[in-house]
C-alpha cells in the first residue's frame, strides 16, 4: 500500500538542494531547454545544456547529475546520451532517464530499452509511458497519456523491482517506488498539463533532489520530494495566477518554486492528505 509523503521530508530535500545548487547535466529535448533551466534555477540547482557526446563525457565528472529526455531524439543525440550515460555511471553520479512517447516510435523505443541495461537511478513517466516500458499496453498520444497513474502503478512497481531503480509515475497522483515501498503524492493542479514541458521539468528537478542523497534509501525520497515541491508549487502557482491562464501560470510557477517554504509544504500536503 503506498504511504504519503510528509512534508518535512520533502522540505528536508528542498534545503539540501538550496544549500548545495547541484549541477544538473540535462540532455533534454530541443521544445524545452530553456523552460527546464528556468526551473532548475528557480529551485536552487544548477542548469547545463550540454549536447555534444565529447563534451558530454568529460563533462559526467563535473556535473552532480544528468537528466535523459527522449523527447526530440535523433541519432546523433542518441551516441551523445550513451557517452553521457557511460561516463555518469563511471564517475558515480545519478542519472534520470525520462522515456517520452516511448512504445510507439520505434527509434526511441529500442534506444529506451538499450538504456534500461544502464540502471537509470530514476525512471519518470507518465502512466502511458511506463506502461510502455513494462511491456504492457498502453495508449500514448504523443508525450501525453490517456491513462491514469492508478492504472499504471502496478506495472510501475514491476519495472523499478525488473530493473533494480526507482520508478516515479506522475499524473493526478504521483506514485514513486522502488518496487517494495510506494510512496504517493497527492498534490498538483491541472494547468501543469497546460503548460509545455512541465513534465521534462520535473525529471529535470528529480535529478537535482536525487543528487542530493546519501545512500540508496534516501533516493526514493529525494525522487518523491522533487515531485511533491513541484506539486505543491503548481497548487500554489495557480492560486498566484487566479485563474488567468496557462501564461500567468507559468511565470508563477517558477516564483512559487523560488518562493516556497516548509509553511506552504506543510499546508498544502496536509491538506491534501486529510481529503
Amino acid at each position: 500500500m503506498a504511504q504519503h509523503l510528509s512534508f518535512q521530508t520533502a522540505a528536508r530535500y528542498q534545503q539540501r538542494v538550496r544549500a548545495t545548487a547541484p549541477l544538473v547535466h540535462c540532455m533534454t529535448n530541443e521544445v524545452v531547454t530553456n523552460w527546464t533551466a528556468n526551473v532548475l534555477l528557480a529551485a536552487g540547482a544548477s542548469p547545463a545544456m550540454l549536447a555534444d557526446a565529447s563534451e558530454a563525457e568529460v563533462f559526467a565528472a563535473i556535473a552532480s547529475a544528468l537528466l535523459i529526455n527522449l523527447g526530440t531524439l535523433h541519432v546523433a543525440q542518441t551516441q551523445a546520451m550513451t557517452a553521457a550515460v557511460d561516463a555518469t555511471r563511471r564517475s558515480g553520479k545519478p542519472w534520470v532517464l525520462d522515456p517520452v512517447a516511448v512504445g510507439v516510435l520505434p527509434l526511441r523505443t529500442r534506444f529506451c530499452h538499450d538504456l534500461l541495461g544502464e540502471k537509470p537511478t530514476v525512471i519518470r513517466g507518465n502512466p502511458s509511458e511506463i506502461l510502455a516500458l513494462a511491456g504492457e499496453a498502453s495508449e500514448v498520444r504523443g508525450p501525453d497519456s490517456t491513462q491514469g497513474s492508478d492504472d499504471a502503478l502496478t506495472a510501475a512497481e514491476r519495472l523499478a523491482r525488473d530493473v533494480k531503480t526507482i520508478v516515479a509515475v506522475t499524473g493526478a497522483t504521483d506514485y514513486i517506488t522502488d518496487g517494495k515501498r510506494t510512496i504517493r503524492v497527492d498534490n498538483g493542479h491541472p494547468l501543469l498539463q497546460r503548460v509545455t514541458g512541465t513534465g521534462c521539468a520535473l525529471s529535470a528537478l528529480v535529478a537535482a533532489y536525487v543528487s542530493t542523497a546519501s545512500n540508496e534509501a534516501e533516493v526514493l525520497e529525494a525522487a518523491a520530494s522533487a515531485c511533491a515541491v513541484f506539486s505543491v508549487a503548481g497548487e500554489e502557482a495557480a492560486q498566484l495566477a487566479h485563474h488567468k491562464g496557462p501564461g500567468s501560470f507559468a511565470v508563477y510557477l517558477l516564483d512559487a518554486l523560488a518562493t516556497l517554504d516548509e509553511a506552504i509544504l506543510e499546508r498544502k500536503m496536509q491538506r491534501r492528505m486529510q481529503k
